[in-house]
């Protein structure tokens, strides 16, 4: 006998089996054009979904209609930041249902299978999604990385020895440009030296990509302050930003630790910027630069 609470918890577990059916579907029209084995996986994974919606519809005795806004949301989150990392943190988001499944499969053999599949079989498919952006993450990071650690440690230094915003927002610019296209270079030039012919290029690109954007980010408040102090604190709070959000992305696309992730950058990115800010503002006491 299932109980009214675990009855609910099916009835909303079968909601979001039908939901996730037409999410997949979706996916899987948009990639045929551009990936026949994606294609091919999602279709594979919108069919096990929609067998689990049926199995669980001989529980419950009713059909279910999809989340609309929830077909939309995450079918955009796959499309603009990637499918693994879209499926996977839609899959994040159903941990109750495979919990319920495992619960119930220690009574019925149906859910022990249903249990079996959400845990193993999906991830797997999951894990053959052929996907440009995930192969250059490593790339991604380097530029990234680079960025928060080199610019912020700058701007921070030169903040307290020009105490000038329109002249900071110069210098860092002229600096993270420099610096993008020379990190882009050394980029290309080591995926060469590892025989890394076909790839070189592309590497380089999304180093120096990801190292723009963040110049871009981290300079933006000294070009729309006149206050160099509170656009220090905008600059650290942008950094801290956005270690956060590539934290998270990686976290979710590689199943990596978030907090370990989060804290390793975020301690060598601001400890940079707390060290580069004495430096400047010792070297502007010892030669009297006074801007």
């Amino acid at each position: 006998m299932i109980d009214a609470e675990t009855m609910k918890a099916l009835h909303k577990a079968q909601a979001n089996e039908i939901t996730e059916y037409h999410i997949y579907k979706k996916l899987s029209s948009y990639m045929k054009k551009r990936n026949e084995h994606n294609s091919r996986v999602l279709q594979q994974i919108a069919r096990d979904e929609l067998r689990h919606h049926d199995e669980l519809k001989m529980f419950t005795g009713t059909e279910k209609k999809p989340k609309t806004l929830k077909i939309y949301f995450y079918t955009f989150i796959s499309m603009v930041f990637g499918l693994t990392f879209g499926i996977k943190l839609m899959e994040k988001g159903e941990e109750s249902s495979e919990k319920l499944y495992r619960e119930l499969g220690e009574h019925i053999e149906e859910f022990k299978r249903i249990a079996l599949e959400e845990d193993k079989h999906e991830k797997e498919l999951v894990d053959i999604i052929e996907e440009e952006r995930l192969k250059f993450v490593g790339s991604m990071v380097l530029g990234l990385n680079d960025a928060l650690v080199e610019l912020t440690g700058t701007l921070a230094g030169l903040t307290f020895a020009l105490k000038n915003t329109r002249l900071i927002a110069l210098a860092g610019l002229i600096t993270g440009i420099a610096a993008s296209f020379s990190m882009a270079a050394s980029e290309y030039l080591s995926a060469r030296t590892e025989q890394d012919n076909a790839h070189a290029l592309k590497s380089s690109v999304y180093t120096g990509v990801a190292y723009i954007i963040t110049v871009a980010c981290l300079v933006l408040p000294y070009l729309v302050f006149s206050n160099y102090v509170a656009s220090l604190v905008l600059t650290i709070m942008a950094a801290i930003f956005i270690i956060l959000v590539f934290s998270f992305y990686i976290s979710v696309a590689k199943d990596l630790s978030f907090k370990e992730r989060f804290f390793e950058m975020a301690g060598i990115s601001l400890g940079v910027a707390v060290i580069s800010f004495l430096i400047g503002y010792l070297i502007r006491l010892v030669l009297g630069v006074d801007i």
